[in-house]
């Protein structure tokens, strides 16, 4: 099993804030719009940098997709910012409508996704955005493990042409990819080569599959782990040659297991190559207040859950 370490835990909100001006220093066209919330989405750096090209809306996100749509037409490349449940579920109409079915490109960045948003209780979390997002035709749906990854995602998507949505989250997090890393979007990466089962993870649940990967060791299981970051278009070229090697997987996520990457991973496989399958995620439930630790313990999303659920999948090859 490969090592991995890390010598800082940081929050992927601030991943987004330092890519966000980063990508508004190499690129005029990048402008940036906020619901009310600078300080939770990090883009006070960037108001600094770059007062002319941000726009404050206020709590009216409806409006605010309208209006990133309608810079695009002037060759401006918006980033907007809000929690993602006000990013996806109150505003899906706009996103539709505007954004997607026009094809607009239109960076939908969404902050405290998942239970890890915590105390604020099940109102403010959300647990269906990704699959809301991902089945909009032409959305990329990105959702990366850490604040280096989360800061290179960001500025991938400069270049990225098309609307997309990009999720992360409130709670700091250990930073252990490569601060230099080069972001490929539809493009899995392999953490550790394994025999008998394959753990693919994405957001938070990244850190925690290599934990898992640790302790199935110990019990004399080889896991393969794979971080998909970018859930839409998945890689499924990466999801087959792992499967086809280990025979069963173990998809782990901090959203609902009804429409996220479990699903997706579920259809790819079905019509390609049926294997065994065990889902670490959300029940089909909302969430409720508590802190991000009490939550992850509670709904089954940490290293202990994908553990069991690596040693349930490999009795069913």
């Amino acid at each position: 099993m490969k090592k991995y370490t890390y010598t800082e835990s940081k929050d992927t909100r601030s991943g987004f804030g330092a890519g966000l001006l980063e990508a508004g220093k190499q690129n005029e066209n990048v402008v940036a719009l906020c619901a009310d919330l600078i300080g939770s989405l990090k883009m006070n750096d960037f108001i600094k940098e770059f007062p002319e090209r941000f726009f404050q809306i206020g709590i009216a996100e409806a409006n605010m997709m309208g209006i990133a749509a309608g810079l695009t037409i002037g060759g401006k490349i918006p980033f907007t910012g809000t929690f993602a449940n006000f990013s996806t579920g109150r505003v899906y109409d706009q996103i539709r409508q505007s954004i997607a079915y026009s094809g607009k490109n239109v960076k939908i960045c969404a902050s405290h996704a998942g239970l890890t948003l915590g105390e604020d209780g099940a109102t403010h979390q959300i647990l269906e955005d990704i699959g809301l997002m991902k089945m909009l035709p032409g959305m990329t749906v990105i959702n990366p493990c850490d604040f280096n990854q989360t800061k290179a995602a960001t500025l991938a998507l400069v270049d990225h042409e098309g609307p997309a949505y990009l999720r992360f989250g409130r709670p700091v997090v250990p930073n252990f990819t490569p601060a230099d890393q080069k972001f490929e979007i539809g493009k899995a990466i392999l953490l550790n080569e394994g025999t008998d089962v394959t753990i693919i993870a994405t957001g938070h649940l990244v850190w925690e599959a290599i934990q898992a990967g640790e302790e199935l060791e110990k019990l004399g299981i080889s896991a393969e782990i794979i971080n998909i970051h970018t859930i839409k278009p998945l890689d499924e070229e990466a999801v087959l040659a792992s499967v086809t090697k280990t025979g069963c997987v173990v998809t782990a996520e901090e959203h609902n297991r009804l429409g996220g990457l479990g699903d997706s991973v579920a259809q790819l496989l079905v019509s390609k190559r049926p294997t065994p399958q065990e889902f670490v995620a959300v029940n089909d439930s909302f969430g409720e207040s508590g802190t991000p630790a009490q939550l992850m313990e509670k709904y089954g999303l940490n290293a202990a859950a994908i553990v069991a659920a690596a040693r349930k999948v490999i009795t069913r090859k």
